[in-house]
């Protein structure tokens, strides 16, 4: 099975950045830029100043969420509207949550670097 790759461009804290995807995983992958656009901008309206203070604060707030929900397999189960999980469909949201994590890792390796932060160009 062959998975085409495309970019997209996304703005998390106010810069515009290119980012590569499968279609299959598009959706997700904005989805998933949004949440961390807007925990960045909650951490900075709370008065951290650095963009990639904030990143860490957005990262480590989203990583909690992420834990505490890994935690709590049953209540996440009992929230479940059909009354068996499928196996293959939790490794593959799984395979999903591992993908978003790459691309935040390789994000804040982006912001990270020394000077002002700036885009990934395609």
């Amino acid at each position: 099975m062959t998975v085409s790759q495309q970019r997209i461009e996304v703005t998390l804290a106010g810069q515009k950045i290119t980012l590569a995807t499968s279609t299959e995983h598009e959706q997700l992958l904005r989805a998933a830029c949004t949440l961390v656009d807007e925990q960045i901008q909650l951490a900075i309206n709370g008065g951290n100043r650095s963009i990639e203070r904030a990143s860490m604060m957005a990262a480590l707030k989203i990583a909690g969420d992420l834990i505490r929900l890994q935690a709590t397999p049953q209540q996440t189960t009992a929230l479940s509207t059909s009354s068996t999980v499928n196996p293959d469909e939790i490794v593959r949201l799984q395979n999903e949550i591992h993908f978003l994590e790459d691309q935040v890792d390789a994000l804040m390796q982006t912001l990270s670097l020394p000077g002002s932060p700036r885009p990934i160009v395609p």
